[in-house]
């Protein structure tokens, strides 16, 4: 074989080698990918829409937060002020998982539209919330300008 031959099959091996490389990359990450959605996007789009993993953002609501019996399973609603999303997460929570306060929960909507959280991730600071479940607050809040919810919740 010349050498010509020789480089055009190696170059014709990297090539296929590295579409496999990214074709199994590819593959890989589509289960960890979570896209952010706001409780009023949930709405509209419906709940049973969502086939994999999708990231729900806003304030847990007043009176809504409850534990079983074993301290472990964990159910609230997160709100934007106008449309609630129901969540049930199986783990212990953070410990500042609070009514009132920002959360965005990661996991996969079942048959019912209840989300089933995998991760539960609460503010850790008063300064802090995701830019994403922010902007949701701000739009559902609409131009009064303040992103309070009827149950005194505020951020």
């Amino acid at each position: 074989m010349r050498k010509r031959s020789q480089r055009l099959w190696f170059i014709g091996a990297a090539g296929v080698l590295m579409a496999g490389a990214v074709t199994l990359g590819v593959i890989g990450l589509s289960g960890a990918v979570a896209f952010f959605q706001s409780p009023s996007d949930i709405a509209a789009k419906g709940a049973t829409s969502f086939k994999q993993n999708v990231r729900v953002g806003g304030l847990i609501e007043v009176g809504s937060q409850s534990h079983g019996e074993n301290g472990k399973l964990l159910t609230f609603r997160i709100t934007d002020c106008k449309h609630t999303v129901p969540v049930v997460f199986d783990g212990i929570p953070p410990d500042m998982v609070v009514e009132g306060k920002g959360v965005v929960a990661e996991g996969k909507f079942d048959a019912d539209g209840t989300l089933v959280a995998s991760r539960v991730l609460a503010k850790h600071d008063e300064n802090y919330m995701p830019k994403e479940a922010y902007d949701s607050l701000k739009r559902a809040a609409g131009e009064e300008g303040t992103m309070t919810c009827g149950d005194g919740a505020a951020t």
